[in-house]
């Protein structure tokens, strides 16, 4: 198992297959496609079935037990299906989509291997969901969690973007999760390093503050030291669990990091934040693979508190104890 030099294990890889998207949601840095778009083959300067293969199994080698397949929008890869089912059998594998294909495709990938999702709404009402999208594929994202449930992949994780446009649909979000069994509401923080836009930002304590009011239970998770919050529904019949990921500022979340990304075009990187460390795998053989894990792992740094701190005017700016590294 590889460690970096503060006792964080890396147990588990994000693999991104596509920067391709066929929505276009306003807080997203990418241009998106259309609601057209179906799936495709790889484009050239994505890796292909057999790298990002031998990415996964590379990284099983290191004692990593888990991989995410995200994009962009992940499913626009016709070879999706064949990629999981070569996933080594030690890796539990799941997929961040906007839902928008999993009908028709959901048991076929369950078949193939997969084993849970993570479905991007940030929403429940149609109008609402358009205007933040920029699409009209409300109705295939809901037909793509009740697929994604009859192949048998609850929970099914709805993920949902909190900032300035959507924090107000935050509670009827909550409500229907609470509602509906085998359905989990993941807020994320809107991450303006990374999208720029800081004006949307919020105060993700607020929403912590309200969802402690309401719950029933409060857990918390060892990865990221996240909070987990159980809502009962209105009626007292359901109950359903909300999560917030809040990684900005946050040194705690950081910390309690195990993660390493893979880009889309077959970078390597220690952290989902840093553009700076980026370590290409060459032809991305083997032996080349393994080089790449062990430079990242060794090159990861604090992220908030250390490596990125906190300036007079509230903005971030990189520590200079890590310029060196950045530099490299």
């Amino acid at each position: 198992m590889l460690t970096d030099e503060f006792d964080r294990d890396v147990t588990g890889i994000r693999v991104s297959l596509t920067d391709r998207c066929n929505f276009d949601c306003v807080y997203c840095h990418n241009e998106g496609l259309g609601d057209t778009r179906g799936p495709m083959d790889p484009r050239e300067n994505e890796m292909g079935t057999d790298d990002v293969v031998r990415v996964c199994k590379t990284a099983a080698e290191f004692g990593v037990d888990s991989v995410k397949f995200t994009g962009g929008e992940p499913m626009l890869r016709e070879d999706l299906e064949e990629i999981i089912e070569r996933v080594p059998d030690s890796m539990e594998t799941s997929l961040t989509t906007n839902g928008t294909f999993l009908p028709g495709r959901a048991e076929g990938l369950v078949e193939a291997g997969l084993e849970r999702v993570n479905i991007s709404q940030d929403a429940i009402d149609r109008e609402a969901f358009a205007e933040i999208t920029k699409s009209g594929g409300f109705d295939r994202v809901i037909e793509g969690v009740d697929a994604a449930l009859d192949a048998g992949l609850d929970p099914v994780k709805l993920n949902m973007v909190v900032f300035e446009a959507t924090a107000g649909y935050v509670p009827e979000m909550v409500d229907h999760v609470a509602e509906n069994d085998g359905l989990r509401l993941q807020l994320i923080e809107y991450m303006p390093e990374l999208t720029g836009n800081p004006e949307w930002a919020i105060d993700i304590g607020r929403v912590h503050d309200w969802l402690a009011e309401r719950a029933v239970e409060i857990e918390r998770r060892e990865m990221h030291d996240r909070k987990r919050y159980w809502i009962e529904s209105e009626d007292g019949d359901g109950r359903g669990m909300v999560e917030i990921v809040d990684p900005v500022g946050n040194p705690t979340f950081c910390a309690n990091c195990h993660r390493v990304r893979v880009t889309h075009e077959g970078y390597l990187k220690g952290c989902l934040n840093r553009n700076d460390d980026l370590k290409p795998m060459g032809e991305m053989t083997r032996g080349e693979i393994r080089e790449a894990f062990r430079e990242v792992v060794a090159d990861r740094v604090p992220y908030y508190g250390e490596y990125l701190v906190e300036t007079d005017e509230g903005g971030w700016e990189i520590n200079e104890k890590y310029l060196e590294t950045a530099d490299a």
